[in-house]
């Protein structure tokens, strides 16, 4: 069986969104994607985030969708190589829109940092030392 992880996510403006995660070196995936939603390649073909306009997101629930800059559901997590990709990304993406909730974390063995995205899905960059 072929292992992904895929979370869908819903966005307000497809557009800006694309262009946000694009800004942070994130690739799209034309063949899964549309004008409702958009497919982003975020780990090596085993993670990936369908961006969804809050429509399509909608067709898939009868339950209301979690507006995440009111609420919180998940935190997504991702592993960076070392301390500098974390701060790289966070640069990335502050100068493209983002809200940076709280200064980066340090641990010795363990770096983080977080940031919201353009529709307040919080993201967490962190490094962990090899010997940790």
């Amino acid at each position: 069986m072929n292992k992904q992880i895929i979370f869908n996510l819903p966005v307000k403006d497809l557009d800006k969104s694309k262009a946000f995660f694009a800004a942070l070196g994130f690739g799209f995936n034309p063949a899964f994607s549309n004008e409702s939603s958009a497919f982003m390649d975020v780990v090596d073909g085993t993670l990936h985030v369908m961006l969804m306009t809050e429509a399509f997101f909608n067709s898939f629930t009868n339950k209301p969708v979690v507006h995440a800059k009111e609420a919180n559901e998940v935190i997504i997590c991702l592993s960076c190589e070392s301390r500098d990709e974390v701060d790289s990304l966070i640069a990335k993406a502050t100068a493209a829109g983002a809200r940076i909730p709280h200064p980066p974390e340090d641990h010795d063995i363990m770096y983080d940092q977080g940031f919201e995205d353009l529709d307040g899905h919080l993201w967490n960059l962190v490094w962990m030392a090899p010997q940790a």
